[in-house]
């Protein structure tokens, strides 16, 4: 991006139709993606490969492109700080659509101090995981537009410490087959809402309290698709597009290496529509994370 310049901020749109996302899943990995992943959850320090990245593995050689352009980036410490700055710009709007409290009616059906204090880490834990992989994910959308980063340069100073919270509540995700049949209606009716075929991470994690679950969704989703809805959601698109196009790029990846590269397993217009799923979906998922937090916050 020139110094000076507006970046290019890709438009935010539901897609329609869907296209066909094949995530390969840590299980099915092979022992050359299964080192990727590994390196992938070491650099973000995090547990888990994002649905977006395990999306873009199916496309090997883009996926592997990709990474090697962002995986000493995503460690570096202008990389961890723009990342983390972001997460202010929700939070700080959150209480404007009066979250609901909620700890009052856990403890009301039985829910001990523990239990709450495990429900707020897990929350905490995707608070912070969510924004340090989302402006590298955001990468592959902004690059396919045709947005360049700066002219490259040195590998950035690293960040050099641990960024991430230190997760005391085991890490469990409730699959759908896993689910009693009241857990699975929630997860239906969040695919309606947002109307993509398959459930985030978060809350297949927040789902191993059921019951807690169930009412923390139901407060949240008479403010789906609310006009304040809709505008933290466009702001925070924006926000992560500018951060994206500012992040230092010592690999040089350019929109032209980046789309030779996504010839190589499908076309660019493909992985494009792929990427487009989750740029799409992620700044709703942020927001109703930080719903989420913000209603446990008593």
């Amino acid at each position: 991006m020139t110094k000076g310049k507006k970046p290019m901020i890709p438009e935010r749109r539901r897609p329609d139709p869907v296209p066909d996302v094949r995530p390969i899943w840590e299980y099915q990995a092979d022992d050359r993606l299964r080192q990727t992943y590994e390196d992938y959850k070491r650099a973000f320090q995090v547990p888990w490969v994002g649905v977006a990245a395990l999306a873009l593995a199916n496309y090997r050689t883009f996926f592997e492109c990709w990474w090697r352009g962002m995986g000493k980036v995503v460690e570096s410490r202008a990389y961890v700080e723009r990342a983390l700055a972001m997460r202010g710009l929700v939070e700080d709007k959150i209480a404007e659509f009066d979250p609901p409290p909620i700890a009052g009616r856990l403890r009301d059906i039985g829910y001990s101090e523990r239990e709450l204090s495990e429900i707020r880490d897990m929350i905490e834990f995707f608070s912070h995981g969510n924004f340090i992989q989302i402006p590298a994910f955001f990468s592959v959308t902004y690059l396919l537009e045709g947005g360049a980063f700066s002219d490259g340069g040195e590998t950035p100073a690293a960040f050099g410490a641990r960024h991430a919270p230190r997760l005391e509540t085991p890490f469990v995700l409730m699959e759908p087959h896993h689910a009693a049949a009241e857990t699975r209606a929630v997860y239906d009716d969040i695919k309606a809402r947002v109307k993509l075929p398959f459930v985030n991470t978060d809350y297949r994690a927040l789902s191993r309290w059921p019951s807690y679950f169930k009412l923390a969704w139901e407060d949240l989703r008479g403010s789906l698709d609310s006009a304040p809805y809709n505008a933290l959601t466009q702001s925070m698109h924006e926000a992560i597009f500018e951060t994206v196009a500012g992040l230092p790029n010592p690999a040089g990846l350019t929109p032209e290496r980046i789309a030779e590269a996504a010839t190589n397993d499908a076309s660019v217009a493909e992985l494009l529509a792929v990427s487009r799923v989750f740029t799409y979906l992620i700044p709703g998922l942020i927001v109703n994370v930080a719903f989420f937090r913000h209603q446990l916050q008593s």
